[in-house]
């Protein structure tokens, strides 16, 4: 009599069936369900090759993609009971496959494990999420670019250790972001690349004696080609920690703009109004109306970082090839990819909704001495004064400043001619901010023309 107990997908290797607490830790289906679009493209890409190349008939080929269409179809439209005495998806598949089917369905593995089978769902996966971030930070770039065009031109101040330092433009700021999030979109694309060969066909780690046709699975899957080293293929999570590492600098990226749009909020800067659509009110201050939405993106990186670390910890120390550990890289990836494309598409909606408040910007633009490097080079572009002398005529022109109570052009020629003597009144010119932020026309630099340039140098790149 057989043990009904016994995991009929081992077959006769195991005669009694899991301890409890055992299939509690080896299950994955809790969470690798997720990947059972990608797993059921991967099996009828495998089938149609083995009907192909004759390993199995082609009409067994054909009920077995049929079916797992019908299995997909379940799964789908939520009617499919996983188990996790089957472990994995990649098990709860074929079981079902095999009660729609019959005995074709046990023909599917043929070639294969599910080392490999698991590597390149894996690997679509990923690869489909690399696809949206791309589309994400393709929307999010459009946002920034549309703020900065529509204010090239708006002065505001820019800080160096968050004091204030020279003005610059609005645009200018936004077109920073433009700057860093280009880079992350230059990762995310030279990641899908390096990541698009197909593992599957590796089979456990040495490949297989069947006449089996890589090339024919990796083109099927849109892959560029088959791995080249089948121990590599089943082992390597490379991507996922690429996934991971260019999501960690993003989000990062996403933080600092977040932190200046909680900071930039505030009653004390009143810089920028956030739309009620991300923003929240006290539930005791009927005044307040705060950035959580912002907050929560500063805080995003936490989570996508820590998926990172833990990633690569459970990879630093295995030998070739594949060991159970690697089951535990799914969750986190899944986890900092939801909560990327989350910040991704919560910071869009908050840069395409937020007003500039631009007298407060441009009154905060000519506090603080910003317009002190203005005066330096002019010293040094009119005067001839070497700029080490021009910049200590212009710190005692502030401090000098500072003691009447005033700005650098509240300050009188009489007392700018007190410190030196050949000062004339064309000074003026350069204190304003406008002036200033018009004559830094060094390419890159923030007056708005270089502003508008480059702003309509990233629309041509992004065509």
């Amino acid at each position: 009599m057989t043990d009904k107990t016994a995991n009929t997908m081992w077959g006769g290797r195991f005669a009694a069936g899991p301890d409890a607490i055992m299939e509690a830790i080896n299950a994955s289906i809790g969470f690798d369900q997720r990947m059972a679009a990608q797993d059921i493209a991967g099996s009828r890409a495998h089938a149609a090759m083995l009907g192909a190349v004759g390993i199995i008939s082609p009409n067994d080929a054909d009920t077995i993609r049929e079916g797992l269409l019908t299995v997909l179809s379940e799964i789908e439209g939520g009617t499919f009971q996983f188990s996790t005495a089957l472990e994995d998806i990649h098990m709860n598949v074929e079981a079902r496959l095999k009660e729609v089917i019959g005995e074709p369905a046990g023909r599917l593995h043929t070639g294969r494990s599910r080392n490999d089978q698991v590597a390149t769902d894996f690997k679509l996966w990923v690869r489909d999420q690399f696809d949206a971030a791309e589309s994400g930070l393709l929307a999010l770039i459009d946002a920034l670019l549309a703020q900065a065009e529509a204010g090239a031109d708006w002065v505001m101040p820019g800080f160096t250790h968050l004091q204030t330092a020279q003005p610059v433009t609005w645009g200018h700021h936004m077109m920073a972001y433009v700057e860093m999030l280009g880079r992350d979109l230059s990762r995310v694309r030279d990641a899908r690349a390096r990541m698009n060969e197909s593992p599957l066909g590796a089979a456990a780690l040495a490949g297989t004696s069947f006449p089996i046709d890589r090339d024919m699975t990796a083109q099927a899957l849109g892959f560029d080609r088959p791995a080249a080293n089948s121990l590599d293929a089943v082992s390597d999570r490379d991507f996922a920690l690429e996934f991971l590492g260019v999501a960690s600098i993003c989000a990062m990226h996403l933080s600092r703009f977040a932190e200046e749009l909680v900071i930039w909020s505030s009653a004390q800067f009143r810089f920028v109004t956030l739309s009620d659509r991300f923003s929240t009110g006290s539930s005791i201050m009927p005044q307040k109306k705060n950035p959580d939405a912002a907050e929560l993106i500063r805080a995003k990186v936490g989570r996508i970082m820590g998926a990172n670390v833990g990633l690569m910890m459970v990879m630093k120390g295995l030998p070739l090839a594949y060991s159970k550990d690697m089951q535990e890289d799914k969750e986190q990836v899944f986890d900092a990819a939801d909560n990327w494309m989350l910040a991704l598409a919560a910071m869009e909606g908050m840069v395409r909704d937020m007003t500039a408040n631009r007298d407060s910007l441009a009154a905060a633009a000519g506090a603080g001495f910003s317009t002190a490097t203005d005066l330096a080079d002019w010293l040094v572009r009119v005067l001839g004064m070497p700029f080490r002398d021009a910049h200590h005529v212009t710190g005692s022109l502030v401090a000098m400043a500072e003691g009447k109570g005033c700005d650098l052009p509240d300050l009188s020629l009489a007392d700018m001619q007190s410190v030196h003597g050949d000062i004339t009144d064309a000074v003026f010119d350069v204190l304003g901010v406008q002036n200033s932020v018009n004559s830094r026309m060094s390419y890159g630099g923030t007056a708005p023309a270089q502003v508008r340039a480059q702003a309509k140098r990233w629309r041509e790149v992004l065509k």
